[in-house]
């Protein structure tokens, strides 16, 4: 017995650049369902497609992740692995992926209730995780990431069939105006925009230092960005963002000697399983779409 095939609500990766309107709920919980995000806070990240919290972990728990942080981009184990992205001119560690699977601090976060249950309560279900990974952005020239929609990348090529996703990125550094900090198109999260170009073979290995495949066009952005405006996050170590993953975001290049460190979350619902890709040629491997939807406990 064959599954039928599941439907496309966002084609992407086409001849042309599309956009389509959210076909999806942004919280999918109920509002009277009891969690740690106010109802107030709820109604905001469901209008906007994000919810900034001045201090998610404490200074202490800050020092204990930015010393475990340190260690795994010092580990030459670590920089040999797969699952490490270095910077093209520096040769410094970028990103290490499935943070929580490789270090066990890094796992007992991704379940505290402070981060997991603001999951659970914006996607009405148990989640998992479907991508981990801290990000060093050190000074003196770590390069940016151009404007995307994580959504049109794990759609395409990690096969989400629905905007059920939450991000959460918590700084273990201080986030200034000028460190190259995250950018967010306020509101850009209802609609959906669908990238021309045909995805590449492999594509992840390019897209993981430049984005190309996935990039929407000059034209697309200055029209999303006179609509919402664009919003910059700073804030101390400790505060975190949550975020939708159709939200058009990007940050730019830290060239203040101040590094940008942190430690960034996907949850996905375990209603909302990765599929084969909708327009992809094959699979990315899975330390960067889980394939495990074993719910976080």
């Amino acid at each position: 017995m064959t599954t039928a095939p599941v439907k496309d609500l966002y084609p992407t990766r086409g001849t042309t650049e599309v956009t389509v309107p959210r076909q999806d709920p942004v919280i999918w919980g109920s509002p009277d369902t009891p969690g740690p995000i106010p109802a107030a806070d709820l109604h905001a990240y469901e209008r906007d497609g994000f919810l900034a919290v001045d201090q998610l972990i404490t200074p202490d728990e800050v020092e204990v992740y930015r010393r475990e942080l340190d260690r795994l981009v010092t580990d030459p184990a670590i920089r040999a692995d797969e699952r490490s992205v270095v910077e093209p001119k520096s040769k410094e560690i970028r990103s290490v992926f499935e943070v929580h699977r490789i270090s066990e601090l890094f796992a007992n976060l991704v379940r505290d209730p402070r981060v997991v249950g603001r999951a659970r309560q914006i996607l009405g279900s148990d989640v998992y995780v479907h991508q981990s990974r801290i990000n060093v952005k050190p000074g003196f020239g770590a390069s940016g990431f151009y404007w995307h929609s994580d959504f049109e990348t794990w759609h395409a090529e990690d096969g989400l069939p629905n905007m059920r996703t939450v991000s959460v990125s918590i700084a273990l550094t201080e986030n200034h105006d000028t460190n190259g900090g995250l950018m967010i198109m306020p509101g850009s999260h209802r609609t959906f925009l669908g990238c021309a170009g045909a995805t590449p073979k492999d594509n992840y290995k390019k897209s993981l230092q430049m984005q190309d495949a996935g990039t929407p066009s000059d034209e697309a952005l200055t029209a999303l960005a006179s609509e919402h405006g664009i919003r910059l996050f700073t804030g101390r170590a400790g505060s975190a963002t949550w975020f939708d993953c159709n939200c058009m975001h990007g940050s730019g290049d830290n060239i203040t000697p101040f590094p940008r460190s942190n430690v960034f979350i996907v949850f996905n619902s375990v209603e909302n399983t990765a599929v084969e890709p909708f327009a992809a040629p094959v699979r990315r491997p899975e330390f960067i779409g889980a394939r495990d939807f074993t719910p976080v406990s």
